[in-house]
C-alpha cells in the first residue's frame, strides 16, 4: 500500500545536472512515487542567482538560503549537486544532523573527506549515496559495494573522464594534435574553458580514489593517488603506438599487489592493445573493467558526463535511499576493514615503451642496453631508425617497477649518445 504523505526532497545547486534532476522528479512522478511506495516532493532549491530563469521549477521553492533549507527538520533527502569542497561539506554534514539523508555527486569532496562524510551518516543513522560521482550514467558504485560485495576484487581499470577520451580518440583516429583535439573538444561543449582538471588528471583521480577504497575495503585518498596528465601525448605517441598494436587512453588504475597486502592507485596515459575491450570506447564514452576472483573480468560502459546522464544515476541513489527511509533502514556504508596499506608509484610495476633520440654511430645499442640492465629492467623489442648522424630508438621493456624504470631514464639521461628523452609510455591492459 502507497504512503500518501510525500518524502520531502532539497536540491542544492540547479545547474545543468540539477535542473535535469528537477524536471525528472517532475515529469516522472508518478513512476517515481510507485516505485519507492511513496510520492517524492520537491520541497526546496538553494542557488546562489535566485533570479535566473529555471523552466519548470516554483520559483517559491528558490532559495539562496541553503543553510536554512538542509536545517528545516522535515525534510527526508537531500540531493548535492553544486561541487567543491565547500560549503558542500558543511551543508551535508548540517543535513545528517537534522535528519536528512543525502545523495550526492561530489567526486572531489567524496575523494578528500570521505570517511569524515561516512562517519557522520553513520552517527546519525542515515544514508550517504553517490552513484552519480563516478562514470556518469553507468551503474558502477552499487555493483562494486553491493552486488560484488562477497568477491574479491584485484583490479579496477578504465576509462573515467569523457573529455580526456574525447580528446585522444581524436588525436588517433584523424591524426590531430593534442591543441587541435582539445579545440575541436571546446567547441562541441566537451571540455570546459579551463580543461586542467580533466587533462591533468584531477577529475580521473578523485574517482580512482573512490573506485579504490570501494573495491579494496581501504581508506584511498585524493592524495594517495599518482596522477599524470596527457597534455604531453603527442601524434608520434600515437604512430609508435600504432606500431604495437595499440592505442594511447588515459585510465585510472586501482590494483591489489599479487601478495593481497597492498593497493595502489594511479591516473595516467598509457598504451593499450587494440585488443582489448577498453580501446573500443570512443567519443565522450566512459568505461570501466573490472577483474575479480570468482565473476572474473567485467565491463561497465556508457555516457560518463552530462545533465541526464548524470541526473540518471541520482535519481538512482534517491529512490533507493527514499525506500530506506520508508522501511526506517540504512543502506551500505563505509567499508575499509581490510586497511590495506596504499603503496607510491614507485612500487607499481607494468611495461614501458621509451622513445630515445640517438646518436646514429654504432655501439649505442649496446651502451642503452648495458644501462637497462645495469637496473634489472628486461628489454623485451627494440627498434632503430635514423640518418644523418641522428637516430631514434624505440625501447618496449618487460614488466618493471617505476622506481627502477625511473632510475634507468636518469642513467640514460647521461650518455652522451642519448640526445633525449622523446617519450615515456607505460603500456597496460596485457
Amino acid at each position: 500500500m502507497m504512503r500518501t504523505r510525500p518524502l520531502k526532497v532539497a536540491l542544492l545547486g540547479c545547474g545543468v545536472v540539477g535542473s535535469e534532476v528537477a524536471r525528472i522528479m517532475t515529469t516522472h512522478a508518478d513512476d517515481l512515487a510507485a516505485r519507492i511506495g511513496a510520492p517524492v516532493e520537491l520541497a526546496g532549491v538553494a542557488v546562489r542567482r535566485p533570479d535566473r530563469v529555471r523552466e519548470g521549477i516554483d520559483q517559491a521553492l528558490v532559495t539562496t538560503d541553503a543553510t536554512a533549507l538542509v536545517k528545516r527538520g522535515d525534510i527526508d533527502v537531500v540531493v548535492e549537486v553544486i561541487g567543491g569542497i565547500e560549503p558542500a561539506r558543511t551543508l551535508i554534514t548540517t543535513a545528517f544532523e537534522h535528519g536528512a539523508s543525502v545523495v550526492s555527486a561530489n567526486k572531489a569532496l567524496l575523494a578528500q573527506d570521505g570517511a569524515a562524510l561516512h562517519a557522520a551518516a553513520e552517527e546519525h543513522d542515515r544514508d550517504l549515496y553517490y552513484e552519480a560521482a563516478v562514470a556518469g550514467a553507468i551503474p558502477l558504485i552499487r555493483p562494486l559495494r553491493e552486488s560484488l560485495a562477497g568477491d574479491k576484487i584485484n583490479r579496477v581499470m578504465g576509462i573515467v573522464n569523457g573529455t580526456t577520451n574525447f580528446i585522444l580518440d581524436k588525436m588517433d583516429s584523424t591524426g590531430a594534435g593534442y591543441q587541435e583535439a582539445l579545440d575541436e573538444a571546446t567547441a562541441l561543449g566537451y571540455a570546459e574553458a579551463d580543461p586542467t582538471a580533466d587533462v591533468e588528471g584531477f577529475d580521473a583521480a578523485a574517482k580512482a580514489a573512490i573506485l579504490a577504497g570501494i573495491a579494496f575495503h581501504t581508506r584511498v585518498r585524493l592524495d594517495d593517488v599518482y596522477r599524470e596528465g596527457m597534455t604531453e601525448v603527442t601524434a608520434a605517441d600515437f604512430a609508435s603506438a600504432k606500431e604495437m598494436g595499440c592505442t594511447i587512453k588515459l585510465l585510472a588504475i586501482c590494483e591489489r599487489a599479487a601478495d593481497g597486502a597492498s593497493v595502489t592507485a594511479r591516473v595516467h596515459p598509457a598504451m593499450i592493445p587494440l585488443s582489448h575491450p577498453l580501446a573500443s570506447v570512443r567519443g565522450a564514452y566512459n568505461a570501466v573493467f573490472v577483474e575479480s576472483d570468482a565473476a572474473g573480468q567485467l565491463m561497465f560502459y556508457g555516457p560518463g558526463a552530462g545533465g541526464s546522464p548524470t541526473a540518471s544515476a541520482v535519481l538512482g541513489d534517491l529512490v533507493a535511499v527514499c525506500r530506506n527511509r520508508l522501511s526506517g533502514a540504512t543502506g551500505p556504508g563505509e567499508s575499509a576493514y581490510a586497511d590495506l596499506t596504499v603503496s607510491p608509484m614507485g612500487d607499481v610495476v607494468t611495461r614501458y615503451h621509451i622513445s630515445l633520440d640517438v646518436a646514429d654511430k654504432p655501439g649505442v645499442l649496446a651502451q642503452v642496453a648495458t644501462v637497462f640492465a645495469e637496473h634489472g629492467v628486461s628489454i623485451d623489442t627494440v627498434r632503430q631508425s635514423g640518418k644523418d648522424g641522428e637516430a631514434s630508438l624505440v625501447v618496449v621493456t618487460h614488466r618493471a617497477s617505476d622506481a627502477a624504470l625511473t632510475g634507468t631514464v636518469e642513467a640514460l639521461r647521461k650518455l652522451d649518445t642519448v640526445r633525449g628523452v622523446a617519450s615515456i609510455m607505460r603500456v597496460e591492459g596485457e
